[in-house]
């Protein structure tokens, strides 16, 4: 099980950025998946979330209506737009997958597999 996390960059505030994890070793039907991002001298943080069909999501209260989860299953990847970004979503941005997968975990802790991260730099 491998995730791969790309996408981050510099973005001025109000700006978008679409974030790719690209997953190999298993199909999205058999984990579900999940964004966090932590940022300097912070604990990581739930951002959003899709179960093992992808119809169902869940979005942390901060990211509600300017981030969407989706994924592409031919390509194996799940993906966050992220939009009218604020300086405070500054983070390194990593995906995650769950083996119990009719979940949608906010938890760090119940993520077995971690991409690298990627670096979201939001500035004012």
């Amino acid at each position: 099980v491998q995730l791969q996390a790309s996408g981050g960059g510099l973005v001025q505030t109000g700006g978008s950025l679409r974030l790719s994890c690209a997953v190999s070793g298993f199909t999205l039907d058999d984990f579900a998946i999940g964004w966090f991002r932590q940022a300097p001298g912070k604990e990581r943080e739930f951002v959003s979330g899709l179960n093992w069909s992808g119809g169902r999501t869940y979005y942390a209260d901060s990211v509600k209506g300017r981030f969407a989860i989706s994924r592409d299953d031919a390509s194996n990847t799940v993906y966050l737009q992220m939009s009218s970004l604020k300086p405070e979503d500054t983070a390194v941005y990593y995906c995650a997958s769950d083996d119990k997968p009719w979940r949608i975990s906010t938890t760090p802790g119940d993520y077995d597999a971690w991409g690298q991260g990627t670096l979201v730099t939001v500035s004012s």
